[in-house]
């Protein structure tokens, strides 16, 4: 049986006004507690983007000079010159490679938690925090006290003896941020077993 058309649009416009008061008031509410995890607001987040992406493409410039300072060392006969491109590669090391590559790990992992990509949700995510990790303590341990050393050299030793090694850390460098650029882009592989349950 039809019910009256005054009690059907006074039931549906009743219900409708109710349903999106409470889908108004209750929906943020619902959602915070389904996911259980802080979020970033959307301006906190493209300001640590923008921060994240500034330090990132510093410490890979920063990268591809001191590659340029060593083949630069490496192939000149100028002894001069030799001594200014390995005492430049000190003076980056020590002033401007730990900071950036500590920024952009801090900014990175700010951006993962407080996003709904998570640290260990994504395994490129994953594979990029472990990159960074990486290059940052081969950066401290490895990379500075070896420019310390081959700058040491290029102002002590003769020209062949300067420390051909530092060609290594650099390439090495660049390829870890070459693929964390290109895991940032295409997003490879599919989600780790730890986001199942979330």
């Amino acid at each position: 049986m039809r019910r009256p058309a005054r009690y059907r649009t006074g039931t549906v416009v009743g219900m409708t006004a109710t349903t999106r008061t409470q889908i108004s008031a209750k929906a943020p509410a619902r959602r915070r507690q389904n996911t259980g995890r802080w979020r970033m607001s959307p301006r906190a987040r493209k300001a640590n983007l923008f921060l994240h992406l500034i330090v990132s493409i510093t410490w890979l410039g920063l990268d591809i000079g001191l590659l340029t300072l060593t083949i630069t060392g490496l192939a000149t006969e100028d002894p001069q010159t030799l001594r200014a491109a390995y005492i430049s590669m000190r003076l980056f090391g020590d002033l401007l490679l730990i900071p950036a590559g500590l920024l952009t790990l801090l900014t990175g992992l700010v951006l993962a938690l407080g996003t709904h990509w998570g640290v260990t949700r994504h395994y490129w995510v994953l594979a990029k925090v472990v990159l960074t990790l990486t290059a940052v303590t081969l950066t401290i341990f490895s990379l500075r006290p070896g420019l310390h050393e081959a700058a040491e050299a290029a102002i002590a030793t003769p020209l062949d003896d300067s420390g051909p090694d530092t060609l290594y850390p650099p390439v090495v460098s660049l390829t870890m941020y070459v693929t964390m650029v290109a895991l940032s882009v295409f997003k490879p592989w599919s989600r780790t077993p730890w986001a199942r349950d979330r």
